[in-house]
């Protein structure tokens, strides 16, 4: 299998992501192009065409669309990605959550459905990163 394939989402990005620093808040909606790291709070949807990365302090009362999605934070809402999601062990998610295909780490916790429109099942992966995020 190449190489790059078998990397997770968070270790391929290479772009610079907008920031959403702890502290910050954001009601509203989001929409746009690029990467955005969010380790705040976000009341609202987005629209993303690019990445969405949830910290693990991070937290999002609404509905989260993007091409790839990975959450280590907490999310009050629906999670809806083109490509792939990446669920960390430090997640809390409470909704739907449906992608081309979706990895959850044990420990995760996820209330609600999960669907995906490539692969037949989610794949499980153990977090080997100390902090989770």
């Amino acid at each position: 299998m190449n190489q790059s394939k078998r990397r997770r989402l968070r270790d391929r990005s290479s772009a610079t992501a907008t920031l959403i620093n702890e502290g910050c808040t954001i009601t509203g909606s989001i929409r746009g192009k690029g990467d955005f790291l969010v380790v705040g709070e976000i009341d609202g949807d987005c629209d993303v065409a690019g990445s969405v990365t949830l910290a693990q302090d991070g937290v999002w009362r609404g509905m989260i669309k993007a091409d790839t999605i990975i959450i280590s934070g907490q999310v009050e809402g629906d999670i809806v990605a083109a490509g792939k999601v990446e669920i960390s062990a430090s997640a809390k998610i409470v909704g739907t959550v449906a992608g081309e295909a979706i990895a959850v780490a044990e420990g995760a916790v996820v209330d609600g459905t999960m669907s995906t429109s490539g692969q037949a099942d989610p794949v499980t992966f153990v977090e080997k990163r100390k902090n989770g995020g």
